[in-house]
């Protein structure tokens, strides 16, 4: 079992940032109950193609973003507009550990599913709510969503090209960075509420917002800034403290240099034939690198266009110099130390038969991680769980459905 195992979680979020979360609630153990609207479900659901595809290849209604982050979940259609949706909800939430949401601020207040309305009843419920800007301040009313969180946390700033060069000004991450770290966070704090409330016996709110996510894990850029007053500047694949530390063409192709210490640089230096760098004073130390930076890349650049991509790898991991191909995703899944980590995982799908997952990184020694189920269909887990959770037999979920609650 899982170490959450017995933690029941009501998810009333979409699209990524709560749905992250409660999956990695999943896999540590904990029951999550889905709630999506009967028209269409999570918005992610439409988000393909890609789409899994049945044993005949067609395409079924279940998009490759929608898989990618509702594992392990039940899903239970439920109109919250309609005010026997709202209180079958309500029921729902008196029944569990934790509430995830991501509605605009003061959104679920209408249906009575606002913390202070759910608090009420459970006094030990952990409560979440993830938005774009907090629950307060001037910006708290506005919606967010991660590329404009990504520019204006400054993340855009310190991605891409320097201005001037060819490609150069802001990108964007490759994938939702912003969403994915508020849902690590959230999944965080959540276990640390539940972890408290052992001690207090009392639940409390979780306020956590994409900008504040943002801001807090820019990590050594923040502290660059905030110790010499001067905003880091974008470097493309270069690193701003560490030198050589960036992507380096090689006769063949592309190779990630990252060269963290003195050490490892003499024995680039070594194996590049180059060993006048290490005890020049202008590269001899990191410190010195960085400041000499405009100097020493050139002569790196240089260096490295004179052997393949494989060569270099083969040379630099005998002298422990720290180095990596850039890989495509698919060259990623086929790397022989992902095969070995068994980080594909194939998951039963009541339509696809089986849909491939990435597995949850997490190794414990002696706790599992739980894959028990696909990401769900919508409302495929509706008669279940009212059933199991609130008692409604088929004559009332009937009524239920053809009053438009539930699908």
């Amino acid at each position: 079992m899982g170490p959450l195992h017995g933690i029941r979680v009501l998810d009333l979020s979409r699209v990524l940032a709560g749905p992250w979360a409660t999956q990695v609630l999943a896999d540590l153990g904990a029951e999550v109950i889905k709630i999506e609207r009967p028209d269409g479900g999570d918005d992610t659901r439409q988000w393909g193609p890609p789409y899994a595809r049945d044993a005949a290849g067609r395409d079924t209604t279940e998009s490759a973003y929608y898989l990618s982050t509702n594992r392990g979940k039940r899903s239970v259609a439920i109109d919250l507009g309609h005010p026997e949706g709202a209180r079958l909800v309500r029921a729902l939430a008196q029944r569990c550990d934790v509430v995830v949401e991501n509605f605009k601020v003061g959104g679920l207040a209408k249906y009575g599913l606002g913390w202070p309305d759910l608090a009420r009843g459970n006094p030990g419920l952990i409560y979440c709510s993830i938005s774009a800007f907090g629950q307060d301040g001037p910006d708290a009313a506005k919606p967010g969503y991660d590329a404009m969180i990504q520019g204006m946390g400054g993340l855009m700033s310190i991605t891409g090209l320097p201005d001037g060069e060819p490609g150069g000004g802001p990108q964007k991450v490759g994938v939702a960075v912003v969403d994915l770290m508020a849902g690590m966070y959230a999944a965080t704090a959540i276990a640390a509420a539940l972890y408290e409330r052992r001690a207090s016996g009392k639940g409390q709110y979780i306020d956590l917002a994409l900008l504040d996510t943002q801001l807090g894990w820019l990590a050594n850029q923040n502290m660059n800034f905030l110790v010499s007053g001067q905003s880091p500047k974008r470097q493309g694949t270069a690193h701003p403290n560490i030198v050589p530390y960036q992507a380096f063409a090689t006769a063949d192709g592309f190779l990630m240099l990252a060269i963290g210490n003195d050490r490892q640089f003499a024995s680039w230096c070594a194996v590049a034939g180059c060993t006048e760098l290490a005890s020049d004073p202008r590269f001899a130390t990191n410190a010195a690198r960085v400041a000499h930076r405009d100097e020493l890349v050139p002569r790196v650049v240089a260096a490295l266009q004179g052997r393949t991509t494989r060569e270099w790898l083969a040379a630099l991991n005998a002298a422990q110099v720290p180095c990596g191909p850039i890989n495509d995703i698919g060259q990623v899944f086929a790397e022989p130390q992902v095969v070995h980590r068994g980080m594909r995982i194939e998951l039963p799908h009541p339509t696809a038969g089986t849909v491939p997952a990435v597995r949850n990184p997490i190794n414990y020694s002696r706790t599992a991680i739980e894959y028990r189920e696909a990401p769900p269909l919508l409302g495929q887990h509706t008669d279940e769980v009212l059933e199991t959770e609130l008692g409604l037999g088929p004559d009332a979920r009937t009524r239920l459905r053809e009053a438009g609650a539930i699908r």
